[in-house]
């Protein structure tokens, strides 16, 4: 390519015509998945402090949540539960009744649009009385006796209509374990998302508490021992690799922002589509930045933001902004 003078970049960019033109990257309402989070009761809904616009909804909300998912064209939600103490225990046997709410929330979601995609979690720390993603034994996160409940749990949403598992526990092995199961009692259709690099994040705060997830205890501190260092990027592409092998349909990068690096690695890496997750903290930072910008600008920094994935190849993102800028993207194409 020649030089300046006869190289002008700045050509392309000075009429909006030819910036549409040669846009790289776009984002549309199907790119996204829409974390919604669900709990018992009646009444309205409940706003969730520190994250503006997002709600606790109650069953009977999810029939607009849905509406609202299918007039925009968000094709997936990713429901996670909001439970009281008194379901919870040490080893989160909530998690495999076919009556809890998860499964309640599938079955009212399907019953409104059986062809809207619902994603749901695969951990415990929902359900647990210490707030970690397994069981614990020892004073530690028991690895293989983890695997058996996630396997059961994996089954209980599928045989309530779920469509995608999304595993986010990461414990070693609990991809392959959950196809197996899956795949032995009929099935082999339902997706697997695998959080397959979910680093151990401070960003997550906010959605324990959206989620009421106890504060961690049980003899650990953290979740260090099983989510991945922040420090890391070698270990996730092992880690992806390895999910990728025992069966993964996609893979998910967790946090989302921070993390962009590792997701353009596994892009390049692996024919698999990948995911990112802009994570509560995430949109609570972005909350407080968008506090103090003209209204004008608003949308606009929550587009550079959601663009930042699509630069790094993901297939799609897991936002909190997903309803809002699903809005915004078919009113102003």
């Amino acid at each position: 390519m020649p030089g300046f003078p006869i190289t002008r970049l700045r050509r392309a960019r000075m009429r909006g015509f030819s910036r549409r033109m040669l846009t790289e990257h776009r984002l549309t309402p199907s790119d996204f998945i829409w974390p919604l989070f669900v709990t018992e009761g009646d009444g309205d809904p409940e706003p969730i402090d520190g994250m503006a616009g997002v709600y606790r909804l109650r069953l009977t909300h999810l029939k607009a949540a849905v509406k609202a998912a299918e007039k925009e064209g968000i094709p997936t939600l990713a429901v996670f539960p909001c439970l009281d103490d008194k379901v919870k225990n040490d080893d989160g046997t909530n998690a495999l009744k076919a009556d809890n709410l998860i499964c309640r929330a599938i079955k009212t979601i399907k019953d409104i649009n059986a062809d809207i995609g619902v994603m749901v979690d695969i951990a415990l720390d929902t359900f647990t009385s210490h707030g970690h993603d397994g069981v614990i034994r020892g004073g530690q996160v028991d690895n293989d006796a983890t695997l058996e409940i996630l396997s059961a749990q994996s089954l209980n949403y599928a045989e309530a209509g779920a469509d995608i598992v999304a595993p986010s526990d990461m414990m070693d092995g609990r991809i392959k374990t959950i196809r197996a199961s899956l795949d032995e009692n009929g099935y082999s259709d339902l997706m697997i998302m695998a959080y397959a690099a979910k680093y151990a994040s401070t960003l997550y705060a906010p959605f324990r508490e959206a989620a009421r997830s106890n504060p961690l205890s049980g003899g650990l501190g953290d979740k260090a021992s099983y989510q991945m260092n922040p420090a890391n990027s070698d270990e996730a592409l092992r880690e992806i690799a390895l999910d990728i092998q025992e069966g993964a349909d996609f893979v998910m990068v967790k946090p989302g922002m921070p993390y962009l690096d590792i997701m353009r690695r596994a892009y390049e890496a692996f024919n698999m589509p990948i995911f990112g997750y802009q994570v509560s903290g995430e949109y609570q930072m972005i909350q407080a930045l968008m506090a103090t910008l003209p209204e004008t600008q608003r949308h606009a920094l929550i587009m550079e933001m959601l663009l930042a994935f699509k630069r790094a190849g993901c297939a799609g993102i897991l936002s909190y902004f997903a309803y809002d800028v699903a809005y915004q993207l078919n009113r102003n194409q």
